[in-house]
Formats: C-alpha cells, sequence, structure tokens
C-alpha cells in the first residue's frame, strides 16, 4: 500500500511539473500568410482576405493587408477611406476592429483611417511572450507608420493604443499634428503600485497563466469592463477571440497586462518615461474622451488633463472599451481636432 502510494504520488507529482511546464512555456513565433497585393499609395503590402466572421463587422470598401516590419513580424492593418490620415490604435485584447463604429461615423470620403493591430492579437503575428516589452511594440508600430510613408496624421488611442501609438510617434518626430485621447496614460510611476486587482493577480507566474489560459476566457469577461454590459456581445468576443485562439498562440492577452507597470523599476517604466518626456513636449489641438464606469482607468482623467490642459474634455457613461459605446463622441472629437489643424493650415 505504502509503495502504491509512493507511486502515486510519484505520478502526480510528475504530472504537476508537466503541467507546469506547458501552461508557463514562452509561445512560439507564428507568422500569418495573406493573398494577394493590396497596393497603396506608398507601396504594394500582402493583402489578407478576412474570414466571414470578421468581414460582415466591416463594410466592404476596407481595405485589409499586412505590413511586415521585421522578418516574420506582420502587423494587421484595416483601412478604409481617402484623404487625411487618422491613426487608431487599440489595446489589450482588442483589435483594430475596435474603431470600426467609430469609422461609421467619420466622412471617409475626406479622411484615410488606418487601424493597425498589435503584434500578438487579432491576425497580427504572434510571437513568444518575453518578447512583448513596451520598446518592441512601440518600434513594431513605428514601423509600419514609416513604410506606410505618411507625412502627418491624427492620432487616438486607449489602452495600451495610448503609450505603444504616442511611443511610436516619438520615434517620428513631425507626423503628428492632433490627437484624441481616450482611457489610457501616458505618465510613468513615481511608486510601487498596481493598476488594478487584476492585474496585480496575474503578474504572479503559474497564477496568471492558470486564470488566463486555463479557468477562463479574457474575452468574455470583458463585458464587465463596459459602462453597459450588453455592448459587448458574443459576437465580439469571436471578434477579438478567436483568431487569437485560433493561431496556436494565445501568450498575449496575459504577457500585455504584465507589461502594465506596478513601479519605476518594473521593465516597462523606461519606455514609458520616454512616452511621458514626448507628450510633456506636445502643442497640438487635442481632445479627451473618457469613459467614467472604466473599472481600471476612471481615476487616471486627472492626470491626462494635466497632460493636455487646453484639451476639450468629455466625459460619458462608458467603460473601458468606449470605442463600443459611445463612437459618435470619439468621431465628434476626431472631426473637430482635424477641422483645427485644417483651419490652421488655410490660415496659415
Amino acid at each position: 500500500m505504502k509503495k502504491f502510494l509512493l507511486i502515486t504520488l510519484f505520478i502526480i507529482t510528475g504530472a504537476g511539473i508537466v503541467f507546469v511546464y506547458y501552461i508557463t512555456r514562452d509561445g512560439e513565433f507564428v507568422t500569418p500568410e495573406g493573398q494577394g497585393t493590396q497596393t497603396l499609395d506608398a507601396s504594394s503590402f500582402e493583402a489578407f482576405p478576412l474570414p466571414d466572421y470578421a468581414a460582415k463587422k466591416i463594410g466592404p470598401t476596407y481595405k485589409s493587408y499586412f505590413v511586415e516590419v521585421e522578418p516574420g513580424i506582420k502587423v494587421h492593418v484595416l483601412e478604409v477611406g481617402e484623404g487625411f490620415p487618422v491613426f487608431l490604435l487599440h489595446g489589450n485584447p482588442t483589435s483594430g476592429f475596435l474603431y470600426r463604429k467609430v469609422v461609421e461615423n467619420l466622412p471617409t470620403d475626406q479622411v484615410r483611417v488606418i487601424m493597425p493591430t498589435l503584434i500578438g492579437l487579432g491576425f497580427s503575428s504572434k510571437i513568444p511572450a518575453s518578447e512583448h516589452t513596451l520598446e518592441n511594440h512601440i518600434r513594431w508600430i513605428n514601423g509600419v507608420l514609416t513604410k506606410l510613408e505618411i507625412s502627418e496624421l491624427v492620432y487616438a488611442g486607449q489602452d495600451w493604443g495610448g503609450p505603444i501609438g504616442m511611443g511610436a510617434l516619438a520615434l517620428s518626430p513631425g507626423l503628428l499634428k492632433g490627437a484624441v485621447l481616450m482611457n489610457t496614460g501616458f505618465n510613468a510611476p513615481t511608486t510601487n503600485v498596481d493598476i488594478s486587482p487584476a492585474h496585480a493577480t496575474v503578474k504572479t507566474p503559474v497564477v496568471g497563466e492558470l486564470i488566463l489560459e486555463v479557468i477562463l476566457s479574457i474575452f468574455d469577461q470583458l463585458p464587465n469592463m463596459q459602462g453597459d454590459p450588453s455592448s459587448w456581445s458574443s459576437s465580439v468576443s469571436e471578434l477579438y477571440g478567436r483568431p487569437v485562439y485560433e493561431s496556436g498562440n494565445a501568450k498575449a492577452p496575459l504577457a500585455l497586462m504584465r507589461m502594465v507597470t506596478d513601479g519605476p523599476n518594473h521593465p516597462s517604466s523606461p519606455a514609458l518615461r520616454m512616452v511621458e518626456n514626448y507628450v510633456e513636449g506636445l502643442d497640438i489641438p487635442a481632445e479627451i474622451v473618457w469613459g467614467m464606469n472604466d473599472p481600471i482607468l476612471t481615476k487616471a482623467l486627472p492626470l491626462m488633463e494635466k497632460n493636455f490642459p487646453k484639451a476639450r474634455v468629455t466625459k460619458t457613461p462608458a467603460g473601458h472599451f468606449l470605442q463600443e459605446e459611445v463612437p459618435v463622441e470619439i468621431a465628434t472629437a476626431l472631426i473637430r481636432v482635424i477641422r483645427e489643424i485644417q483651419g490652421a493650415d488655410s490660415t496659415n
């Protein structure tokens, strides 16, 4: 009996070790493949025909293509419209599709809307968890802007789309002419503090993997982040979650949560300080559209107002993913900023 118990204990321990090793693996590079060519003014890019469940969420005039910013690192880009460039960047764990409702309220005969998807999410390349660093993401998104040969733009960002987008623009000074800032942050921490209890929990090795890769799907939990939970349907969860899970590497949502700073010594802090310095030097037309029912970032509004003291502030009842809830307010702010820029240009 004793021998049997020892053997059983040995088997259980071994199985546990294998399981822990499996869920904490770094993950593989996954490079997506497109089909055909998408020709733009700057160059020709690899076209990517969208699967039906994604294509039906947007209009037929959208362009879908990859920009390969480094060997095997392909950023999926959605683009629609012609005219003044508008650069919209999402955060974790969504994709460029997050701005589809905003686009419906923009004059696409006057603006060219460019919506990249962060590496690791949506249809973009998937990478090992250890490759998810703020510095890498900033460089990759800057690579998109560089290869598209854009000379000026208006930018909007939310969640990680804030510091990653601003960081990418900081690497190409002169591009940014105006901005709409949503629930995000550009300031590096000066004290040790977690942004939320969820972020504090999942940064623990094994625990984070168990929660986000075994016990639950982060995409199914996102209605809880909204002011109106009904704004997040099962088809919306599929839109963002399915490409990640079907890729075979679903490491990005957890890795991006662990990228969030919890103090001045966090690995993301040096890059975030660069972003903060860039933002401090900006003098551009800007507006702030904020979701006041965001359980994570509502409290960050005063910092954003300090960063952009001249900006018009629109407080909304939305939650974290306000693009799904208040797209009209976001589009209206973008239009005002563009008109202010164009008015200044005509005056000059």
